[in-house]
């Protein structure tokens, strides 16, 4: 699979071009298949993003996430030290690496995820928990670094009952930003999943206090009826602790 690590240049919106509709594609269940697998099937066959994003040599359709919270907020740069938390299967990685030209040696990319990943161009992948208690260690080593921006894409598997699963996600999300609070520069920038509710108050407090900008925002490529909002914060005005190997 092909990395994007050439794309780049000026700031223009970058997403799904505007074509023509084409004629929706209908799936019938066959016996094997269940109605929600019929459903899942056909509604990959309808999206854009999948097809724009095989098009692109994106491994999947959230890399478009990446790249609209980017176009609006800007906290990907050439040069710059990226963290990617549950990179898996490598769509936000790609964009991470190519808008900090990491393929080129500018920039430095790590990224982890309990699922093993085929390899980036420019981008250091760790396979293993991010919750372990050697993680924290192997990625600031990996680093060498500030970080100038952690991304956490991470969600754990829906149980089917909303409370549950916004607080299963905020969790996630309080897990990544005590690892970023750690590596981050100042100036630096924390982009974090969550659910429509938006951040919990005391995570948000947190942010409002550490940041000098904090946001939800939900990018054109996050389907309609999901629930998942991203916090953008921005302006980090601690002093990160220096990473390993500095």
């Amino acid at each position: 699979m092909r990395s994007r690590g050439g794309r780049g240049g000026g700031r223009k919106r970058r997403g799904v071009p505007t074509t023509g509709r084409a004629a929706a594609v209908r799936v019938k269940t066959a016996r094997r298949r269940s109605a929600s697998s019929t459903h899942w099937l056909e509604r990959q066959l309808n999206d854009p993003y999948v097809a724009e994003a095989r098009r692109l040599g994106y491994r999947s359709r959230a890399a478009f996430k990446l790249l609209e919270l980017d176009d609006r907020f800007h906290f990907l740069k050439p040069g710059g030290r990226v963290v990617d938390l549950g990179a898996a299967p490598g769509g936000w990685t790609q964009v991470a690496v190519a808008g900090t030209r990491a393929e080129t040696g500018k920039g430095r990319v790590v990224g982890i995820d309990v699922l093993a990943m085929d390899p980036v161009p420019g981008a250091t992948l760790l396979h293993g928990d991010f919750l372990s208690e050697q993680a924290p260690g192997a990625i600031k080593a990996a680093l060498g670094g500030p970080a100038d921006v952690v991304l956490s894409d991470m969600a754990a598997p829906a149980t089917g009952h909303a409370g549950t699963d916004h607080l299963r996600i905020i969790a996630l999300a309080e897990a990544a930003y005590a690892f970023a609070k750690e590596v981050l520069a100042p100036g630096g920038s924390f982009i974090a999943k969550v659910f429509q509710g938006g951040t919990e108050r005391s995570l948000l407090e947190v942010l409002r206090r550490d940041f000098e900008s904090v946001r939800h925002a939900k990018p054109p490529a996050s389907r309609a009826e999901s629930a998942e909002v991203y916090v953008v914060a921005l302006g980090f005005r601690g002093d990160a602790k220096p990473a390993a190997g500095t």
